[in-house]
């Protein structure tokens, strides 16, 4: 397989011919050749070739070509020779997201994000935007969201995309049963589908515990609690969190303390503040857990709490944002510190939290081996995201870790996320990772759509 960079070109002409200029049939390995099979996502055409003196490397596609395989613009774009003089115009990459029937806004709070995606990836690319409902199976096309020109969205009908990233936005669309028919369907097809579906807490938590590589760097942690087990953590770590398996954001934590002469509290977000409650006994707690959430604590994950680092007394965190490269290998592309607001359970900014610079953060507690303790902490999170990636048995290509260290510099991770939101991009320091963070995307779309070279080939 050999793959070029090309100049595509349309004509008006009505023959399914194209047009090559001497430099790109010399780097297809097409000299000599009369005939090729041109490709497009899933369309496939026979097609004439002609010639033509032309510096550089340009392809013209004349309009019986053109029309048939719904190619959807000019431009720059790859090339991949394939066996039995099969040309392959593309990559054709779809993102996969959901929102609301405007044509201004169409995926909502996203919308921004894709147009960003859209707009990097059309340099060297055919990438649209589309949703469940734009796809016809039976027919193999999309209805897809391209940008023009001018940074508006136009419709364009094109085949299915050669590879698909999720930026599904709900788990309960991702998790539903059509979602679950939909991504078969692209597997069934061969067609590269990542990221699969949001994680689930417990499901991540149970695969890294007994991880050799990773197991150290996971607090303890229970799924569905009984009344003893949960008794027994707090009193063995004095603080645990209490929170869902599949939620987001910070919401439905509870932060909850043991002290021998001072009893048990509750600390938990409430109406936009946050709360805290004190009991006299562990019943007490654990009845106002009940009433909330059930006698069984079903769906909850009981964590040891960790004495992070801090700053003004507030615990800091982080949010390391990693990627698949275009090599398939695992970097971190984007860190934010965290730091919580005050009597916040979570660090999250809606709950108050602040966002600062890893090195901000750091520099705070351990001075001049800030630095170093950053280095370790980057060795980690890419451990973790390979631990998972070994134990997961869909496509990854994008993870968010929320980690903490504690003042003797251990690595904790207390989250994983399948679509991590990109809140740490907009700080000022920040916003070139946030490029660096799309950029990735993109190559790890090359590369699994074989658009890109390989090591090795």
């Amino acid at each position: 397989m050999s793959l070029t960079f090309c100049n595509l070109h349309f004509t008006q002409k009505p023959e399914k011919v194209v047009y090559v200029s001497n430099a790109l049939m010399k780097s297809l390995n097409l000299s000599g050749k009369k005939t090729i099979h041109l490709r497009f996502g899933r369309d496939r055409v026979p097609a004439t070739i002609k010639p033509i003196r032309k510096a550089g490397k340009h392809l013209y596609l004349a309009s019986g070509i053109r029309n048939l395989m719904n190619v959807p613009k000019r431009g720059s774009i790859y090339l991949r020779n394939l066996q039995n003089d099969e040309v392959q115009l593309g990559p054709l990459i779809g993102v996969l997201s959901d929102g609301s029937s405007s044509s201004s806004n169409p995926f909502g709070s996203r919308t921004g994000f894709i147009k960003q995606l859209l707009r990097e990836g059309s340099r060297k690319s055919y990438i649209y935007a589309f949703t469940p409902r734009d796809i016809n199976w039976q027919n193999e096309t999309v209805s897809g969201y391209f940008l023009n020109e001018s940074g508006s969205f136009i419709r364009r009908t094109v085949p299915l995309p050669d590879v698909v990233y999720n930026r599904l936005p709900s788990r309960r669309s991702d998790f539903s049963p059509a979602i679950n028919q939909l991504r078969e369907r692209f597997i069934r097809r061969k067609i590269p589908f990542f990221n699969w579906s949001f994680f689930n807490k417990s499901d991540i938590y149970n695969l890294l515990e007994n991880e050799p590589t990773a197991g150290r760097y996971i607090p303890e942690s229970i799924t569905n609690p009984t009344v003893e087990q949960m008794k027994e953590m707090l009193e063995r770590h004095q603080f645990v969190y209490y929170k869902p398996t599949a939620g987001s954001l910070g919401n439905g934590i509870y932060r909850l303390t043991y002290s021998p002469k001072r009893g048990y509290f509750a600390r938990y977000r409430k109406k936009g503040g946050n709360a805290l409650l004190r009991f006299g006994s562990f019943n007490s707690l654990m009845r106002m857990l009940q009433g909330r959430h059930g006698k069984h604590l079903r769906g909850y994950v009981v964590q040891q709490g960790i004495r992070l680092i801090e700053i003004d007394n507030c615990p800091i965190d982080f949010r390391f944002h990693m990627h698949k490269n275009g090599n398939n290998q695992w970097v971190v592309v984007g860190i934010g510190a965290k730091k919580a607001g005050r009597g916040s359970v979570t660090t999250h900014i809606k709950n108050g939290g602040s966002l600062m610079t890893p090195e901000q953060a750091l520099s705070r507690n351990f001075g001049e081996r800030a630095g170093e303790v950053l280095q370790q902490a980057k060795a980690v999170a890419i451990t973790l995201a390979q631990a998972i990636e070994s134990q997961h048995q869909h496509l990854i290509g994008e993870i968010g870790f929320d980690l903490g260290i504690d003042q003797e510099e251990h690595v904790w991770m207390f989250e994983a996320n399948a679509k991590p939101g990109r809140s740490i991009f907009r700080h000022p320091s920040l916003r070139l990772e946030g490029k660096s963070s799309v950029e990735h995307i993109l190559e790890h779309c090359l590369y699994l759509s074989k658009f890109r070279k390989r090591e090795g080939i």
